[in-house]
């Protein structure tokens, strides 16, 4: 009688945890990148444990009006895709490597997207 309450137990566990939605994972650790602002000056902008699997035009470069970023450091636990168009399109795009990636004054990006 036991073994059939447990089985029962551990047979709805599973189904309930199966149903329940995923929570977003987020890339622990810090994604840097340096940009122009508006008055010419370099700035360097950063991203604090991204969300994985989002998408994410960055401040200061994230728009097609705007110059791009450059010199990207992956220092998330996350591989980081980086493009050079807004919204992760195009086929101009590099991946960087968890936690040493990164890349020179030559690597344009508006966006990126960690998995």
């Amino acid at each position: 009688m036991r073994l059939r309450r447990f089985a029962a137990a551990a047979l709805g566990s599973l189904a309930l945890t199966l149903t329940l939605p995923a929570s977003a994972h987020a890339a622990d650790g810090q994604f840097r990148y340096t940009y122009l602002t508006e008055e010419g000056y370099e700035a360097v902008g950063f991203l604090n444990s991204p969300p994985s699997g989002q998408c994410i035009n960055l401040d200061g470069a994230g728009s097609n009006d705007l110059p791009p970023a450059h010199s990207p450091r992956n220092r998330t636990g996350a591989t980081a895709v980086v493009f050079l168009n807004a919204d992760c399109e195009g086929d101009a795009y590099f991946s960087l490597r968890p936690h040493t990636g990164g890349g020179s004054e030559r690597l344009k990006v508006r966006s990126v997207l960690f998995a």
